[in-house]
């Protein structure tokens, strides 16, 4: 494996079956149609920012952040999704793509950024701690199929 020679880059929709095997990495398995899929919607969406950590067709990670307003919170930056290649973390990766994210939010001319971890990813904890940023809060997800309003099977 050879992650010397990288290059951060904005993704383009000739990434997805890579991007799509390091969702799986994250525990977010995927087809590389679906990656495909989702990546020309959001690729296009100035609100998006997709970037990738790639050494030709190999990609060691990638990071998609996304501006976001709402009524409770405004205009903000959130980390959408983050995830380095199993084989290549402890490289800096991680830390070259959230400043990547961070530079993005200040050229929105944002003051924030927001990211949100799973309880169970406890090793990504101390990563963003490290970063300087700050547990502001914990929370309960919950999911409804709409299926079920219907009355049709999920």
């Amino acid at each position: 494996m050879d992650a010397d020679h990288t290059e951060i880059r904005r993704a383009q929709a000739t990434d997805a079956a890579e991007m799509a095997r390091l969702a799986g990495e994250l525990g977010y398995p995927m087809s590389s149609a679906e990656m495909t899929r989702r990546l020309a919607q959001l690729l296009p969406d100035a609100h998006h920012y997709i970037v990738v950590v790639a050494s030709g067709a190999r990609l060691w990670g990638w990071m998609h952040v996304e501006r976001r307003f709402s009524l409770e919170g405004g205009d903000r930056a959130e980390l959408m999704g983050l995830v380095v290649d199993a084989g290549a973390r402890r490289r800096g990766f991680g830390r070259e793509l959230v400043d990547v994210a961070e530079n993005w939010t200040l050229a929105q001319g944002l003051s924030s950024i927001t990211v949100r971890s799973n309880a169970a990813r406890e090793l990504s904890h101390p990563f963003y701690v490290s970063l300087g940023y700050s547990r502001s809060k914990t929370q309960h997800v919950y999911t409804k199929p709409v299926a079920n309003l219907t009355g049709e099977a999920p």
